[in-house]
């Protein structure tokens, strides 16, 4: 569980500590870690997106000119037996 609301309080309320607790607040948000893996899985998502796109953007023209050779073959295949 997150102590954020209470420090965020204790630190507004306390003012008298002023720099100590600022330093605290920093520190302690440094520190925590909650929600870190979600961004990581994200992150992570985000990447496996990317590259699934780049690899299917490069395989485009390929897979066209695979295409395009069967087509052409067998055009001439139809043409032949006619």
């Amino acid at each position: 569980m997150s102590r954020w609301p209470a420090q965020l309080i204790q630190a507004g309320s306390n003012i008298s500590k002023g720099w100590v607790s600022n330093v605290t607040l920093v520190k302690n948000f440094w520190n925590d870690d909650q929600g870190q893996d979600l961004i990581e899985y994200t992150l992570l998502m985000a990447f496996v997106a990317l590259a699934s796109a780049a690899l299917f953007l490069g395989a485009g023209g390929s897979i066209k000119g695979i295409w395009t050779v069967s087509n052409s073959q067998l055009e001439n295949a139809n043409a032949s037996a006619s």
